[in-house]
């Protein structure tokens, strides 16, 4: 049966999307925009990067698996905000611009604080807000209007640190790019804080909605994992996430692509990076709602197919610093296909038929491999950009986009298929 939905619901999902986001913006947004900045603050290279969102990514996986079962005992509520504040006492820490060792460190302690207690009871909270006929809507929502936040985040981010720099962005030494980060940093952790606050006090009728999706019966983890396996659905979701997940680590280097490619400066590259958030919630809420008027699985498929045309017209080579306008509408083409298959991804729970009870168990269990790019996807991109340095590194990556994308059409094809067949099958009897 159904959870009620829970009083205020545009005030419920607006504090989903806020720390859904939110969580993610001190190891991963600033990292994003500001990735050529960061990059010589913190005096690493795009392999030693990588190998921060590697260890990110090792902790991440063991917390995928166990945390999920953790969101089928607990409230949403009170796991997120110790989330949320843990996550920003970790930022406080990285303006100190600790060693490269103690950065592995803290990428290590991110990838608990982000996901054991948070990633799972996020994804159940806005299934249940969703209720069996809105998932694509529910999970439009959250994921268009994360990137809104993260847009909103790297505005103001880039706002604060040319604000702080006393000179040319050309001009300013290490030490001022520095300090002007450093800014950034502080008032990004300030703003996780606050969030945290407010997801404590505020969330608590979804917390009590959740819970008593999961008080109607006994909790065995053993017993939910058992019941998790036996779905196919469940297998090929796992692949879909995987595949769709490499897009959007690659996404990560465009403000990278715009300097070593286009010759742009760090400010200009940081602002590239921060325009293609805004693509995201535009193609969060239309996708959303087109899957909910059809199959989100379809939606999926063509995403997909709009992320393997449009990375191999980037690795193509045919885009120069001659031509910025072929640039613009290809990196637009891409993050629409990158958003659309990251924004349904789990809103096909629904179609794929899993009961509400073993939400949070099926997604820590598909997550382990669905977000396998956070180990090897960091090193491999910081690799192929560092052995190739320029236009070719870029190229290689892109290549390796293109055949993801093939592998994730043939996945959600499959998923699209064999749930359509079900539904048939039952509306038959």
């Amino acid at each position: 049966m159904e959870a009620k939905k829970p009083k205020h619901s545009l005030f419920i999902i607006l504090l989903l999307i806020l720390a859904g986001e939110a969580i993610f913006v001190l190891p991963f947004v600033l990292a994003r925009i500001f990735r050529p900045t960061f990059l010589e603050i913190f005096n690493i290279n795009n392999y030693e990067l990588g190998s921060c969102f590697s260890i990110y990514g090792i902790v991440a996986l063991l917390s995928y698996f166990f945390g999920g079962s953790l969101a089928d005992k607990y409230a949403p509520r009170t796991l997120m905000a110790v989330a949320l504040l843990m996550t920003a006492l970790g930022g406080f820490y990285m303006a100190t611009f600790p060693s490269y060792t103690a950065l592995k460190l803290l990428f290590g302690y991110y990838g608990f604080t982000t996901i054991f207690l948070f990633w799972a009871p996020m994804i159940k909270a806005t299934r249940v807000w969703g209720g069996q006929d809105k998932q694509g809507m529910a999970f439009g929502f959250l994921d268009g209007g994360r990137g809104l936040v993260a847009a909103s985040f790297g505005s103001l981010s880039v706002l604060v640190f040319s604000y702080m720099l006393t000179v040319d962005v050309s001009e300013a030494s290490l030490p001022e790019r520095q300090d002007a980060f450093k800014y950034v940093i502080w008032i990004s952790s300030g703003i996780v804080t606050l969030i945290g606050i407010l997801v404590f006090y505020f969330l608590k009728p979804l917390s009590d909605n959740a819970e008593t999706s999961i008080t109607k019966r006994k909790v065995y983890t053993l017993e939910n994992f058992k019941a998790v396996l036996k779905y196919p659905t469940v297998w090929l979701m796992m692949l879909i996430i995987l595949c769709a997940y490499v897009g959007y680590k690659i996404t990560d280097i465009f403000s990278l692509y715009a300097k070593d490619v286009l010759g742009f400066d760090a400010i200009k590259s940081a602002e590239i990076g921060t325009y293609l958030l805004y693509i995201r919630p535009v193609t969060g809420v239309a996708i959303g709602f087109l899957a909910d008027r059809t199959r989100a699985s379809l939606w999926i498929v063509i995403g997909f197919v709009i992320m393997l045309l449009s990375s191999l017209l980037f690795a193509s080579g045919i885009i120069s610093d001659h031509t910025i306008g072929l640039f613009t509408v290809s990196i637009i083409f891409m993050a629409i296909g990158v958003y659309a298959t990251r924004v349904l991804y789990f809103a096909i729970m629904e179609e794929a038929n899993l009961p509400l009870v073993i939400t949070g168990t099926a997604v820590g269990f598909i997550s382990v491999v669905g977000y396998t790019p956070d180990v090897f996807a960091g090193p491999l991109i910081g690799l192929l950009l560092d052995n190739s340095p320029g236009e070719l590194g870029h190229q290689h990556v892109f290549l390796g986009m293109a055949a993801f994308s093939i592998i994730g059409f043939a996945a959600a094809l499959a998923f699209s298929l064999l749930t359509r067949k079900k539904t048939k099958s039952a509306n038959s009897i």
